[in-house]
């Protein structure tokens, strides 16, 4: 990654932490926020080689967990794997399709709380903890794909720009 592409990223990570974790709370209620830094995970996913991306999705995660709350590393193993699912899949498809960005992000998202939710049960105590991660599943699906969909429209995305 050149010094200008890893500048414009810290730049959207930046800004996407601080939207994600200081802006949205206070206007949207938990189920409707985005996860800005999964659908940021998602686009690397698909433009980026597996030895820079493999990093960036793992760092993605773990920016994640630290400034959520949540247990140390449980967002990063979700990212990591989901960037080996798309990574294992994106080389035979066309990255730079729309339509399939939006897809992806659905199913990471969906994967992502699959994961979250096996590994929550596994390692936590919580009673109640598969209810309310239930209760939340479909709007969150919902609001990553209308943020994707805006990302998607965004003039430049279907340009593939050599970042490696």
């Amino acid at each position: 990654m050149n010094r200008r592409a890893a500048l414009l990223f810290s730049g959207l990570v930046i800004a996407s932490i601080v939207i994600q974790t200081a802006l949205l709370p206070v206007f949207i209620r938990s189920p409707f926020k985005p996860d800005l830094l999964l659908v940021v995970m998602v686009f690397i996913a698909l433009r980026e080689s597996f030895k820079v991306g493999a990093p960036l999705a793992w760092l993605l995660g773990m920016l994640n967990d630290v400034f959520s709350g949540l247990y140390l590393g449980l967002n990063a193993a979700t990212f990591l794997f989901s960037f080996l699912v798309i990574r294992s899949v994106s080389d035979r498809l066309y990255a730079d399709s729309a339509i399939l960005f939006v897809l992806t992000v659905v199913g990471v998202t969906v994967v992502g709380f699959t994961l979250n939710l096996l590994l929550l049960v596994m390692f936590t105590a919580s009673p109640g903890i598969a209810y309310s991660m239930f209760s939340d599943i479909f709007t969150h699906v919902l609001v990553n794909a209308f943020v994707a969909s805006i990302v998607s429209a965004f003039p430049g995305f279907d340009v593939q720009v050599e970042l490696s």
